[in-house]
């Protein structure tokens, strides 16, 4: 008992240091200024459509967590399910009102509310969200039937998991069946030979992607929040870390650091590969009861008001890298280090990438892992960045690195057993990954906070830690 009371004392006050006032969330100005850039970039005549992401079944009548679209939250602000966004390229009369964006949400629904909580209904959605004009998803189809001149129809790809069979008509399901026959109706009407009708899928994901890759400084504000308590995440397992911990304990304490923060979800699903599990790139299962005396690779972020940071850090679970795992990460580290420097204004979105494997490369076959250049990508198989936002993977042109995006740089080497190399390297597995933000000053590290160089992270891992002390019943104890 005395060692749980002490061991609940070291966590209150890693509890009370870790809270903290939480910033602002994006204000219905920034969806409103995002859905007028896309307006002027649409044609006349023309219609797009956005859907809010369905919802996901798990088992049974059990779903997953509900997470919006985010191409659809980034246009509305609005995060319930069975929803649709219109966006018109020329104003239209809707109700004695000209507009050119409609929202159609569900009405509220008091069965609905005892469930699974309250709607918000048309009449608060328009109060709170400063969209032209909100209607009950019911009208969905009788607006579509009433167009007339349209003559181009964008939208996103259409979701492949929304159920089959409608609940009822203010459902997901109802509206994309609405909209579905009414491209089928206007293909009816168009006459070919006239290419009187364009139904595209690209256009409205290369228009919304190339705004999303340019944050605005409140967006920047957010991902710095997510990106920090996922490096603060990374320090304190660091000091928890030992041997006989597992792969699922290890995510527990990141994930628990992230919710003490204010992080509502992860970004992505939690990787932490002890040994050989590193060397699966997606390797989400974390299964192994005991990490031992191999390098752990924790690649974790958390989602902060939709937003969400993407850091990953290899350290030695017994708190000392030997001689060849140093060599593998200080040459990954090398790489890193040119990566980021590359990341500037103007470069190629492909120059991090191109600088990071060049060093890899060169390294690997100075320690006689491999013979020659083409082999760099047996160990080294996947690209340096990418965007990070609304999703970790974001959207954006990949074309020239541009002023206030933000990329990831991760090299990374693995080495699974009996690869055609020494065995003493078999089983490394290194990735190190930091969020850079591209400014006219260069780039800035904002995950800086996570130490990376070999040293730091030693004498990190030999600090204390207020989890250290807490101990649980065993199981034995309390189950009959």
């Amino acid at each position: 008992m005395f060692r749980l009371s002490i061991a609940l004392i070291f966590l209150t006050t890693f509890i009370l240091h870790s809270q903290q006032k939480e910033p602002p969330a994006l204000d219905p100005s920034f969806h409103k200024e995002r859905r007028q850039m896309v307006l002027e970039q649409l044609p006349p005549n023309s219609i797009s459509v956005i859907f809010s992401a369905p919802i996901r079944n798990r088992a049974n009548d059990v779903d997953h967590p509900y997470h919006q679209n985010p191409n659809f939250y980034y246009l509305t602000g609005f995060l319930e399910a069975h929803a649709a966004l219109v966006l018109l390229g020329t104003p239209m009369d809707v109700e004695g009102s000209p507009v050119q964006e409609i929202l159609f949400v569900r009405d509220q629904d008091p069965y609905y509310a005892l469930w699974e909580g309250d709607i918000k209904g048309p009449k608060a959605t328009q109060k709170e969200y400063a969209i032209d004009k909100v209607l009950s998803t019911t009208k969905f189809k009788s607006f579509l039937s009433s167009l007339q001149g349209i003559n181009n129809i964008n939208h996103f790809p259409f979701f492949d998991d929304v159920r089959d069979h409608p609940r009822n008509e203010n459902d997901l399901f109802s509206l994309l069946t609405a909209f579905k026959g009414f491209i089928s109706a206007q293909s009816e009407l168009s006459k070919p030979e006239d290419n009187s009708l364009t139904i595209d899928q690209e256009y409205l994901p290369d228009v919304v992607g190339s705004l999303r890759e340019i944050k605005t400084a409140k967006e920047i504000e957010i991902l710095k929040q997510a990106v920090a308590m996922s490096a603060i995440g990374q320090v304190e397992v660091m000091k928890a870390i030992h041997p006989n911990m597992s792969e699922r304990e290890l995510q527990g304490i990141h994930e628990f650091i992230f919710k003490k923060y204010g992080a509502k979800h992860v970004g992505y699903p939690s990787i932490v590969g002890a040994g050989a599990h590193g060397c699966v790139l997606h390797y989400t299962a974390n299964t192994a009861d005991q990490v031992g005396n191999q390098l752990v690779l924790m690649d974790v972020g958390a989602e902060f008001q939709n937003y969400t940071a993407d850091v990953t850090r290899t350290i030695p679970a017994n708190g000392k890298f030997t001689k060849e795992q140093a060599e593998i990460y200080n040459l990954v580290l090398a790489a890193q280090n040119a990566g980021i420097e590359a990341s500037v204004v103007g470069a190629s979105f492909s120059d991090p990438h191109r600088v990071a494997r060049s060093i890899i490369q060169q390294g690997l076959i100075d320690l006689g892992i491999i013979e020659s250049e083409k082999e760099v990508r047996t160990y080294f198989p996947h690209g340096t960045s990418h965007y990070i936002g609304l999703d970790v993977h974001d959207p954006g042109t990949y074309g020239p690195l541009r002023a206030n995006s933000v990329i990831t740089v991760e090299p990374g080497i693995y080495i699974p057993p009996n690869s055609p190399c020494d065995p003493k390297w078999w089983g490394i597995a290194i990735r190190i990954e930091d969020d850079i933000l591209i400014t006219n000053q260069g780039p800035v590290n904002l995950s800086a906070a996570a130490p990376r160089e070999i040293e730091k992270i030693e004498a990190i891992t030999a600090q204390s830690s207020p989890l250290d002390q807490f101990v649980l019943p065993s199981l034995d104890s309390v189950v009959d």
